[in-house]
């Protein structure tokens, strides 16, 4: 892959992510996650309580929306998380999102 491909293509990314951060509030995503998301998930959701629980911390907000609308609208099957993300307005899950894309994750490391 060329340089010049590479760079558009993480200038896209970071796009992306900006866009996706637009408009949500961190700290009423850090609220609500703590409601609604930290007795699963942990409370930062880099330490679920379950190994099958999904690490949230540091995944990509637009992934992590596409999942809580999917939940929302029954797309997706879960009977735990179908209820959970059932009470989540837009917003919420905007809000939610962003916080948990903003925290640092075990699922990565620095190079």
């Amino acid at each position: 892959m060329s340089p010049a491909l590479r760079f558009v293509l993480a200038a896209a990314a970071a796009l992306s992510l900006s866009q996706a951060a637009l408009g949500a509030d961190l700290a009423a995503g850090k609220e609500k996650a703590a409601q609604v998301c930290g007795a699963c998930h942990g409370p930062t959701g880099d330490k679920p309580t379950q190994p099958d629980y999904p690490i949230l911390a540091g995944q990509w907000p637009d992934y992590l929306e596409r999942a809580l609308h999917d939940y929302k609208s029954g797309k997706r099957k879960n009977p735990i998380m179908n209820g959970m993300a059932a009470a989540l307005s837009d917003q919420d899950i905007d809000n939610v999102a962003a916080w948990f894309a903003s925290q640092p994750s075990p699922l990565h490391s620095e190079r």
